[in-house]
């Protein structure tokens, strides 16, 4: 599989996986930052922002999901929590943020 370059090609590779990152208590996922925007560069990691299903997160969850999307996006990922955002940049990440869902 090739390296991620578009904001499309995240967002279908996301919803490719879906079984998986239900599999890992995944309740929806966001992509924000250069990728969101569709403006990446070559150097560009992939952020996102993950949401669990009730009783779902735990480290093991949150690190399986960390090392199948950089596997399956071939890029680095920064993968965040709701808790983990900025104060101060977080609104506006939450403003432009594109979720998948992926939990029932």
């Amino acid at each position: 599989m090739a390296t991620v370059h578009t904001r499309k090609d995240v967002l279908k590779r996301l919803r490719r996986h879906r079984d998986d990152l239900r599999r890992l208590g995944v309740q929806r996922i966001g992509l924000f930052g250069s990728f969101g925007r569709d403006e990446p560069s070559a150097e560009s990691d992939v952020d996102l922002l993950v949401e669990f299903l009730p009783g779902e997160k735990s480290f093991d969850n949150f690190m399986a999901v960390s090392f199948l999307l950089e596997e399956e996006l071939e890029r680095p990922v920064e993968l965040v929590t709701r808790k983990a955002l900025s104060p101060h940049i977080g609104p506006y990440i939450l403003q432009n943020i594109e979720y998948v869902e992926v939990g029932d």
